[in-house]
């Protein structure tokens, strides 16, 4: 179809309509890092305070979505690039449908991180840097990835046959080598506080 014929429908319940009567605004928060940095950990916590708090919020968990909407995506650049463009597209629905939404995912590749920063050009967008040593993020390895990657089982993995390219001015930068997770999590809830977006009015 041509998208020159496909038209936006505005309903009767907007956006605005939605926070007011959550009492929060809606907004993306996107945790990147490498795989066992503790993202989504923190991310999922995070949610946990939120939801404490009577605040509307929801996970977008890189290993989940690849059980549905893109379980037919690999690992190389292009669908790597696919994977998260759709990331972002449903990131605007939940937005909009007034959910403090994070998103926890590996998201390497500058450029890509670029695009969903210019989705939310002007809007509640943070990016949180989850900084975390290659070889803390080996120890760690919950899922035995890193070894199936150093055997060349995995290939395209993230830190060890394909780059990550650090955020260069993420909102927060967590280093979880250094600071615990709780820690990082009351950091997380403090930088939403600040910017505003626990409390609407």
């Amino acid at each position: 179809m041509n998208q020159n014929h496909v038209i936006w429908h505005n309903g009767f319940v907007s956006r605005a309509d939605r926070n007011n009567l959550n009492n929060h605004i809606s907004g993306l928060v996107w945790f990147t890092g490498l795989s066992a940095s503790g993202k989504s950990t923190i991310a999922h916590l995070v949610e946990k305070e939120l939801f404490g708090k009577g605040i509307l919020t929801y996970v977008l968990d890189g290993d989940n979505v690849r059980h549905g909407i893109n379980s037919n995506l690999g690992f190389g650049p292009e669908d790597r690039k696919e994977n998260l463009r759709r990331i972002a597209e449903i990131s605007k629905l939940f937005v909009d449908a007034g959910i403090l939404t994070l998103a926890a995912f590996i998201s390497p590749c500058k450029e890509d991180r670029e695009y969903i920063r210019k989705r939310f050009d002007g809007d509640n967008f943070l990016e949180i840097y989850v900084k975390c040593s290659i070889e803390e993020c080996e120890k760690r390895d919950p899922k035995g990835q890193y070894k199936k990657a150093r055997a060349g089982i995995i290939k395209n993995y993230t830190g060890i046959s394909a780059p990550y390219e650090e955020p260069e001015n993420p909102d927060i930068i967590l280093n979880t080598d250094e600071i615990d997770i709780e820690t990082s999590v009351h950091k997380v809830m403090e930088l939403l506080d600040s910017r505003k977006f626990i409390l609407f009015r």
